[in-house]
């Protein structure tokens, strides 16, 4: 399927349309939390304070991180996009009631729309109902169920990524995506420098790799800019791997 190039940049690797959209999924924001805590809960538990654990207990561990950082924060956000579509469609009805009776595919694609947040604008509601959610977690996490030093650490500063992502995007559309994947590289690499960590090498080059992909398909997608692309993953990594060398 060819794809639409911006002629104000190029992109290093060129990716299909369908393989940029499975890209952008496979490596959402949301997920990279539970990304990350794969890759220490079984490779450095030290760093975080797991080591005690068994194989069993860092499954259930990370599950309940799966849960309350991607499953839940996706539905409350699919649900308000959603919500918002249906109020504007409703509004819609009301202002042109011509168009009371066009076909529910007009309404369909609004929604998609709506659930992709390519709108500036549409994003701030559901990125700040993330921020609140995560600082829940996190204080859960440090007050409920006693997590490690470390653990909070990590988890405090995703939230305060998400936070930053939120007040950036009423004034401009900052790369979330660049975010996520980009922290994940600085939390690593932190790790692996402060505590020696040499187990984490090579899972920091694959990262790297997905993280050229990602920020390649954002761009092949049209849906950021470079300049949004660079600065999030600037943002990104500045925030997590300070974050680890200042805290830890």
């Amino acid at each position: 399927m060819p794809i639409t190039i911006n002629p104000s940049y190029t992109t290093s690797t060129l990716v299909t349309k369908k393989m940029a959209q499975a890209l952008s999924v496979l490596l959402h924001p949301l997920l990279m939390p539970t990304l990350l805590y794969a890759i220490l809960l079984y490779l450095s538990p030290a760093v975080i304070g797991t080591s005690g654990g068994n194989t069993q207990w860092r499954l259930t561990l990370l599950g309940v991180i799966f849960l309350v950082t991607f499953v839940i924060p996706v539905i409350s956000v699919v649900f308000l996009t959603r919500t918002r579509a249906l109020a504007r469609a409703e509004l819609n009805k009301l202002e042109s009631p011509a168009d009371t009776f066009a076909p529910d595919e007009a309404t369909e694609t609004s929604s998609l729309q709506q659930l992709e947040m390519e709108d500036k604008k549409d994003r701030f509601v559901p990125f700040l109902s993330t921020t609140v959610f995560y600082t829940v977690v996190t204080y859960m996490f440090f007050k409920q169920l006693q997590a490690s030093y470390a653990m909070v650490v990590v988890l405090g500063s995703i939230t305060f990524s998400i936070a930053l992502i939120t007040l950036i995007t009423l004034f401009w559309k900052i790369s979330a995506h660049s975010v996520g994947i980009c922290g994940v590289i600085g939390f690593l690499f932190a790790f692996y420098l402060k505590f020696a960590e040499q187990q984490l090498f090579y899972p920091i080059l694959v990262v790297i790799l997905l993280a050229g992909l990602l920020m390649s398909a954002r761009l092949a997608l049209n849906t950021h800019t470079p300049a949004q692309v660079f600065v999030g993953a600037l943002l990104g990594f500045c925030i997590s791997f300070g974050s680890i060398y200042l805290l830890l």
